[in-house]
């Protein structure tokens, strides 16, 4: 539809439907078809023998490769649309490459290139005309260009710049962070809603961070930080201590701020802390927090680029933890980007709190950068 109007062809001379969704032209009867695809069956069900597929595009390719069968699935579905055509048939496969050069498309990728009815096109958003982008669009590409070009030449650029073994490499410790004891009680009342990300360990590390939204300056502002390791203190503590810890951590937050705790997100696995805590704080929603790992680190990623997020030099341990937490080489070298689980209980209790909040923070970043705001 977007490309009808782009191109001022009048939607008249076709016909268009959700359901089944199609899109027909008149005159001639051609129609384009749309499916989604979990499976080789659900393509299945388009081919009519008197009416042959010239033109097949598979849109978000690397979702057949995270969630599907891959190079398997791609090879089937082509097999199905090309049997039958005698000639003038065509696939198109779309895809942003990721990060990692040794992604198993990206590898895919460079198998097709070989294939000599394959041409391999690459474009970025300099391709197309400026009225197609908006403006805002082009200044959010130049903005990143400007703080964080590595990040830049991946997002806008399409480049598989390689993985850093640093996750939050763009992290520098005299723009991500500041002195509470500068920031005065006037801009301390200026704080909106108030989030806690929780994440438990019976032996390892239990933490809370804090974070509130500043208004005035459009930046999520961390506030207050709690650390217990049983392991390295000796003393074991049980949910329900935990829960009456958390009390008093929200009790001195609210007492500072002037203002109820909005929401507190706990470790999915602490089902035990939820209950607890639910107890001890009744007036505040206690929610298993959204546990996607790729996904929360790229949002927290987006916020340290584009400079919407200050931590407090009381967060001690989570200034450590952002300054070192690093991905798994080995996981890098098999294309699957997995965190090292070691001293990552801050700022994975830290990126509970960024997702939890998503929908309230998630316009300080630019339009194009939101992606789904749910």
């Amino acid at each position: 539809m977007r490309g009808l109007n782009r191109l001022k062809v009048p939607k008249t001379a076709f016909k268009i439907t959700k359901s089944p969704m199609e899109i027909t032209y008149k005159k001639h009867g051609t129609t384009i078809y749309f499916s989604g695809s979990d499976g080789i069956d659900d393509t299945k069900g388009i081919i009519d023998e008197d009416k042959p597929i010239k033109l097949v595009i598979l849109d978000e390719l690397t979702e057949f490769f995270d969630d599907g069968e891959g190079e398997d699935e791609l090879s089937n579905i082509e097999a199905t649309f090309v049997r039958g055509n005698s000639s003038g048939f065509q696939m198109i496969y779309l895809y942003n490459p990721p990060k990692n050069p040794n992604a198993e498309i990206n590898q895919w990728c460079k198998k097709m290139e070989e294939r000599s009815d394959c041409i391999h096109i690459h474009t970025t958003y300099k391709d197309v005309p400026e009225k197609w982008l908006g403006r805002s669009l082009i200044e959010t590409a130049e903005e990143m260009m400007r703080s964080d070009y590595k990040m830049y030449r991946w997002v806008w650029l399409g480049e598989s710049i390689g993985v850093d073994d640093l996750i939050y490499y763009m992290f520098k410790p005299e723009i991500h962070t500041y002195n509470p004891e500068e920031y005065g009680k006037e801009s301390k009342e200026a704080i909106g809603e108030i989030g806690v990300g929780v994440d438990y360990g019976q032996q390892n590390a239990t933490v809370f961070e804090a974070a509130g939204i500043d208004y005035e300056n459009q930046v999520v502002r961390g506030l207050k930080e709690y650390y217990h390791s049983g392991r390295e203190s000796g003393n074991q503590k049980s949910p329900s201590d935990y829960a009456k810890d958390l009390k008093q951590f929200c009790d001195e937050l609210e007492k500072e701020y002037n203002r109820v705790v909005s929401y507190i997100f706990i470790d999915p696995s602490a089902a035990g802390l939820i209950e607890e805590a639910r107890r001890q704080l009744p007036h505040i929603p206690i929610v298993s927090a959204r546990n996607d790992v790729k996904l929360g680190i790229s949002r927290v990623q987006k916020f340290l680029s584009f400079k919407r997020l200050l931590i407090s030099t009381e967060q001690n341990y989570l200034i450590k933890e952002v300054g070192i937490y690093q991905y798994d080489p080995k996981s890098i070298e098999k294309g699957k980007e997995e965190p090292l689980k070691v001293k990552d209980h801050c700022v994975d209790a830290f990126r509970y709190l960024i997702a939890g909040m998503w929908k309230l923070i998630v316009y300080m970043l630019p339009m194009s950068e939101r992606g789904d705001e749910n």
